[in-house]
């Protein structure tokens, strides 16, 4: 065939095509080769503050309520819908037609602080001419989109209840298949003219993710409910918190719980301000309130006691973030603080108190008598740009210190570029933005002031579209910023990843990602949540060392090294972490200087990797475990050796160190 024929062109065409093609994937697959240099001697090693990784714990996108704390019950007190009636009831629900039972609210409760409780007028009776339907007439509580009963488990039901005649109440959890009635319990007393508690434990015979409580019942009559509370038995050492969300946090090997916010610590408005004092005590008798904030209602089952109570059960200091008479849209004028500084006073003294202080012995009659080991408050939340908050801060800041000299007091003014000019020990820092944004932070603190108050990052995350419902993407980006913050440790004390938890919610669109996904059953970690896994050994006395990468790609590639010891087996390693955040695969060539000669084992070399085949892939209910760390052996290491790194991966390398062996320069043994 002529090869100046139409078909020839085509075919020429097309072979110049794909060589062109295959010679643009050959370059786009072209390795880069990167030399990483590592310093382990003495001028170059700082110690990691114990505290250096931590948890940020906020009631928002329902962590606590419906999440941490494992209360199934929502809105238990009937006060969701406010002090006025009639009110919502809301997720409350009636079962029968308004023909057999009518239900409204009352102030009727004997809990002076949540007067409300919820009436039920029974229009049927159990036989005669108006008989009701099969099952009874009652209410139901779906809990937070499901109340998740499994076979076998005990849950203890408490209520308060009220009627000017005996009473046949079923209580029943029902699920959403068949068979429906997953377990009951019959409460019968001739007597309940007065507010009764009844306590009755039912162990289930089904699993249902998707439950509910009903109370239902055949007599005629008025019957009063007030507080229903159902809570799985099997609670972290009994202390309320659910476990397998417990374990999430746990498994992070937190320094610090900063608690409990956040905008939810300040309202929108002072009214719906987070008040510790209305979160203690018997749990019927707290008010519960609207955080108006994330915009929804908080029963305060996990209030202030229980906050420091999970910062001991985790092993990590507590950090108490308190309102400071500054909310989004109303202040309180310095001049008029004296109540609010004594409140957040004997907040510190509930705390860290003597069991025979007055705020001391009001927790140890909650059975804690021990002080937990409070060293630091901070000073409201993302207030320093409003009205008066330097003001109020000098206020606290003094009064504090004068009652607690031994408390870190933590401002919201940043420090990071210009001079603080407020008395503080650290200040407070947070990054929200897209992805290249918050990896190009990586170095935010090389040049940040090394004298003056240290840096509290509390809040970070990738939020822009890229995230998606939490992307490898984000969590590459967040982990060359943290490498950065990791890397300024003489300046960076503490850090933590924002938000923590969130119910999987189809009504809820505040917030783009959390670390902790979860529903009534199920849970799994974003990539987000596995990022922090690579840092959570900087924690317990691990030693930074100098690693520097060869010039000219600070643009896709952050590193740093540790020195840190496994308290499992009590062995020894140097780690070196490396984001690759570009598309290529890289080359590390790594070199160490300042051990002892054959310091490293040549056997025994953990190589751990974050990465998927696309940057948007995320985990997901049906797979959980599609980006998790994978961890492989490195076999014939040596002191100088190669290392592949993969395009868009969080990698660490494990380096085992003999025992015995020195840092050149240092007098103790590794």
């Amino acid at each position: 065939m002529d090869a100046n024929t139409p078909s020839s062109s085509i075919l020429l065409l097309f072979i110049l095509l794909t060589v062109i093609c295959q010679s643009s994937a050959s370059r786009n697959e072209t390795n880069h080769n990167v030399a990483l240099f590592i310093n382990a001697t003495e001028a170059s090693a700082r110690e990691i503050p114990k505290t250096m990784f931590g948890i940020f714990f906020e009631e928002i996108t329902n962590g606590g309520a419906g999440g941490l704390w494992a209360e199934l019950v929502c809105n238990r007190g009937f006060e969701a819908g406010g002090s006025n009636t009639p009110s919502n009831i809301d997720p409350w629900s009636v079962i029968g037609d308004d023909s057999y039972v009518i239900v409204s609210t009352e102030r009727s409760s004997c809990f002076d602080r949540n007067k409300i409780a919820l009436r039920m007028d029974v229009l049927c009776d159990h036989d005669g001419p108006e008989t009701c339907p099969d099952g009874g007439v009652g209410i139901f509580n779906p809990g937070f989109w499901g109340m998740n009963i499994e076979l076998g488990k005990t849950y203890k039901l408490v209520l308060y209840v009220r009627a000017s005649q005996s009473v046949n109440i079923t209580a029943s959890l029902v699920g959403s298949i068949e068979p429906k009635t997953l377990a009951t319990a019959n409460i019968k007393a001739s007597d309940v003219s007065n507010w009764t508690k009844v306590e009755v434990s039912m162990k289930a015979k089904g699993t249902d993710a998707r439950s509910r409580l009903q109370l239902t019942t055949t007599g005629k009559g008025v019957i009063w409910f007030d507080q229903v509370s159902l809570m799985p038995v099997d609670t972290h050492k009994g202390h309320g918190f659910r476990k397998d969300l417990f374990k999430m946090l746990k498994d992070l090997n937190p320094g610090f719980l900063r608690f409990p916010g956040g905008c939810f610590v300040e309202g929108d408005w002072l009214r719906n301000a987070y008040r510790w004092k209305e979160t203690i005590g018997p749990w019927e008798e707290r008010p519960g309130h609207f955080g108006d904030v994330w915009k929804y209602w908080t029963d305060e089952g996990l209030g202030h006691l229980e906050y420091l109570q999970l910062a001991e059960d985790l092993d990590a200091l507590p950090i108490w973030v308190f309102n400071n008479g500054i909310s989004h849209n109303d202040h309180v004028d310095p001049s008029a603080l004296l109540p609010f500084i004594h409140e957040i006073l004997d907040g510190i003294e509930f705390a860290k108190g003597s069991p025979k202080s007055k705020w001391g012995s009001v927790r140890a009659s909650l059975g804690h008598p021990e002080p937990f080991d409070l060293r630091y408050v901070a000073v409201g939340n993302e207030d320093c740009e409003r009205q008066d908050y330097k003001g109020s801060y000098l206020k606290f800041y003094d009064a504090i210190s004068r009652a607690y000299p031994d408390i870190k007091i933590i401002s919201n003014c940043d420090y990071s570029s210009e001079v603080l000019d407020l008395p503080a020990h650290y200040y407070d820092y947070h990054l929200y933005d897209h992805a290249n944004v918050v990896f190009e932070q990586a170095r935010k603190f090389d040049k940040a002031p090394r004298g003056g108050p240290k840096a509290f990052v509390s809040e970070y995350a990738v939020n822009g579209d890229e995230v998606g419902k939490g992307s490898l993407l984000a969590a590459l980006a967040e982990a060359g910023f943290v490498i950065g913050l990791e890397r300024n440790c003489d300046v960076v004390e503490m850090a933590c990843y924002a938000p923590m938890l969130v119910l999987e919610n189809p009504d809820d669109t505040k917030w783009k990602t959390d670390a902790i996904v979860f529903n009534s059953s199920k849970v799994y970690g974003t990539p987000s949540y596995w990022m922090q896994h690579f840092f959570k050994e900087s924690n317990g006395g691990a030693t930074l060392l100098n690693a520097t990468l060869q010039a000219g790609v600070e643009s896709f590639l952050v590193a740093s090294a540790i020195m840190w010891t496994n308290t499992e087996d009590n062995k020894k390693y140097l780690r070196v972490k490396v984001v690759n955040y570009g598309r290529k695969r890289v080359t590390l060539q790594i070199s160490i200087d300042g051990l002892e000669l054959n310091s490293i084992q040549s056997q025994g070399w953990i190589k751990t990797e974050l990465t998927s085949a696309d940057d948007m892939d995320e985990n997901s209910f049906e797979h959980p475990n599609k980006i998790v760390p994978v961890k492989s052996l490195l076999e014939d290491a040596a002191e100088e050796m190669d290392i592949m790194l993969s395009p868009r991966s969080l990698t660490s390398i494990d380096l085992p160190i003999y025992p015995n062996s020195r840092i050149v320069g240092f007098d103790s043994v590794l």
